[in-house]
């Protein structure tokens, strides 16, 4: 019998960007010119996701020209989560830290050396496209605090989890929440409510606690409703990254409970939102200019994401069982290597 999702609490509307169709049309070509997706079972997992529809409702704010550079970001994160997620190189640690220092090397703007575009890894290629297109007009404490947070996205993602993953660690949900927040590269895409916006929030708003408070709770809750979506699909690939699965696993909880569980947690981080939100206005009335479209962006997010994932195929288990191994649908040229069959979980990451 299937686990029932319970209505997640999200009192916030539904709203969804008029330029979706044109970002649409973008991301085929720009996917295509880059290399991240060409082969034609990639091709149609990656329509049937339509990260066109997602971006649009997590920025229904955004113009056009803004919306198709983050929805390039979402897709950039996506192909690249997925080739760690799904297939063997996020088991392997070490076979990926050569394209990540490559990575990291274009996001602290080090010189490499040369080599012919053909031969790099797509994810390089399109990591290089994004940079020149997002950096250049931003203020300098921002570009500190991106490069940190999409660093330390690809640093924990290709060694915290990976590591895990190979030595068959199953993490605490106090480490785990902590860590989800930058292996989901929630922080990044919470970074680009500004581009979007147009605005620019002082250094000191975002060393306030309260907007910290509000941007934890705001990351929390699309982390874990992520986590709730997806966690049928995980289990069939085996993923114990997931805190559905650790709820279980630790507190000996049965599917459904374990659930609701984390719904109950998402409803509580959404109130403490609501609260640092409130505190945040009422302390900063003359930088309402700004907060108020920085807070409207996490609103837009949670809701956006629960929409998103009510609707896209991505999440549903028979999506992930029509295929017979990760490598129909994954792409080696992503991170530039053999997708590879995946190994064998020890048992322990499979209970819960």
């Amino acid at each position: 019998m299937e686990s029932e999702l319970p209505d997640i609490y999200c009192p916030f509307p539904q709203r969804t960007s008029p330029h979706v169709g044109q970002t649409r049309e973008h991301l085929d070509i720009w996917t295509r010119r880059t290399g991240l997706v060409h082969r034609p079972s990639a091709r149609t997992r990656f329509e049937q996701a339509d990260f066109g529809s997602f971006v649009g409702m997590v920025y229904p704010t955004a113009d056009g020209e803004h919306l198709d550079l983050v929805a390039d970001w979402f897709v950039w994160l996506f192909l690249v989560d997925d080739q760690l997620d799904d297939g063997q190189l996020g088991r392997d640690p070490e076979r990926v830290r050569g394209v990540v220092a490559r990575m990291l090397a274009v996001i602290d703007g080090l010189d490499t050396a040369p080599v012919p575009e053909a031969e790099l890894p797509a994810a390089v290629v399109a990591l290089e496209d994004l940079w020149a297109r997002t950096i250049p007009g931003m203020a300098a404490h921002w570009r500190r605090r991106f490069a940190w947070h999409l660093s330390t996205y690809l640093t924990t993602a290709t060694s915290w989890e990976a590591g895990n993953r190979a030595d068959g660690v199953v993490p605490s949900e106090e480490t785990y929440i902590a860590k989800r927040r930058h292996t989901g590269a929630i922080h990044v895409c919470m970074d680009l409510i500004e581009i979007v916006a147009g605005i620019e929030a002082p250094e000191s708003i975002h060393n306030d606690p309260r907007f910290i408070t509000a941007l934890e709770a705001s990351c929390n809750v699309v982390c874990w409703a992520n986590d709730v979506y997806s966690f049928e699909k995980e289990q069939v690939l085996g993923e114990i990254h997931n805190l559905v699965h650790l709820v279980r696993h630790h507190r000996g909880y049965g599917e459904q409970q374990a659930i609701d569980h984390v719904c109950a947690l998402i409803a509580t981080e959404t109130e403490r939102f609501l609260t640092a939100e409130d505190e945040l206005l009422e302390m900063y009335p003359q930088l309402a200019d700004v907060l108020v479209p920085y807070l409207d962006g996490m609103r837009s997010w949670m809701r956006g994401n629960l929409d998103w994932s009510r609707l896209t195929p991505r999440y549903n288990p028979a999506d992930v069982s029509q295929y017979e191994e990760p490598e129909e649908y994954l792409e080696a040229t992503v991170l530039g290597f053999s997708v590879g069959r995946a190994p064998e979980r020890v048992s322990d990451a499979r209970k819960g």
